[in-house]
């Protein structure tokens, strides 16, 4: 399977392929991708309705793309890992607040993107990322659905922000729990880079307010970008004096409402250590729930990312801490 996909890009590269077979075959391909996310996300949205009473649905939707990351490529294969896990029998389907996953009401799942398929047939990253934007507005068609994004690398959180955004007409605030602060300009000049999806967000105008928690692993840069697009960046070093705020958070008023992206490793190694960039001093697990319970504010979308399973312990221990964390904002999304 490798020797074919290096064959399909050697050909596309030395232009052995006619531009338009090249381009039919992309947009078989992207069409093809598409219409399976379509088609799930109605038979999921029909069920929900005849079940009947739910407002919004937490909607599962993977992006395995991991080719943005700027170390490790291991978030690509991330989202079947987090579903096994969500669904493992060694815990019940409860949530901490009450709520119940196995209702289909509460929690949906229309599958994975598939990004590799889509990068194997030559379609670059500009339209690869309006692919998974349009993924993301095709499960938002679909009443009471709600996009919960499995990654993949930080890089998918630009075209979901973007797709949210626009569809709901107009900015979101955003709860960004992270190491990093993911705000460059063009690191290693990849405009799509895992470290700048929130540069592109803030330049496109989808964000008004970005609060980045959890901060520990910053450069002059990244607080230079912070103040140029006023991003409240609470950095661990501060973190007890920040607690009781950041634990008694209220957004989403006087905007289209709240997205929450969480990349696993703004938790300590200590709890999550199957992340690429591990950076010790982080959140315990417990100060990220903590922030998440007492979070006011409409819930109209999330991310979990950078979750890499080539890098876990044996016996998954992040996988299922990356399911606890999308269980606890599926009970936060889902009413």
């Amino acid at each position: 399977m490798n020797i074919g996909r290096r064959g399909i890009h050697y050909l596309h590269t030395v232009n052995k392929i006619p531009k338009n077979l090249l381009e039919e075959g992309q947009n078989r391909v992207a069409e093809a991708s598409l219409t399976l996310i379509h088609e799930q996300a109605k038979l999921k949205a029909e069920l929900v309705r005849a079940f009947g009473g739910a407002k919004a649905t937490s909607t599962l939707l993977g992006i395995p793309l991991g080719h943005n990351s700027s170390y490790l490529q291991g978030p690509a294969f991330a989202p079947p890992f987090i579903r096994e896990a969500i669904w493992s029998g060694s815990t019940n389907s409860t949530t901490e607040e009450g709520t119940v996953l196995d209702d289909p009401r509460v929690l949906a799942d229309v599958g994975d993107l598939p990004v590799q398929e889509l990068r194997d047939c030559g379609i670059d990253d500009e339209r690869l990322m309006n692919i998974v934007s349009d993924s993301v507005r095709l499960v938002m068609e679909e009443h009471p659905l709600r996009p919960l994004v499995l990654g993949g690398d930080h890089s998918i959180s630009y075209p979901v922000v973007r797709a949210v955004s626009k569809k709901l007409g107009g900015p979101v605030d955003i709860l960004h729990l992270d190491a990093h602060p993911d705000i460059y300009d063009r690191f290693e000049g990849n405009y799509y880079s895992h470290a700048s999806p929130f540069a592109r967000i803030m330049e496109g105008g989808y964000c008004r307010r970005l609060l980045q928690v959890g901060i520990r692993s910053i450069n002059s840069e990244g607080r230079e970008q912070g103040k140029k697009f006023g991003v409240e960046q609470y950095e661990m070093r501060t973190f007890a004096k920040d607690r009781h705020f950041l634990e008694n958070l209220k957004l989403g008023e006087g905007v289209k409402g709240v997205y929450i992206s969480i990349d696993v490793d703004c938790l300590d190694p200590a709890f999550a250590p199957g992340v690429s960039h591990i950076e010790s001093g982080g959140l315990s697990f417990r100060d990220v729930l903590n922030i998440l319970h007492n979070l006011q504010g409409d819930l109209v979308a999330a991310d979990v990312v950078e979750y890499n399973p080539q890098r876990d312990t044996a016996d998954d221990m992040t996988a299922m801490v990356a399911a606890k964390l999308v269980r606890e904002v599926t009970a936060k999304m889902s009413k």
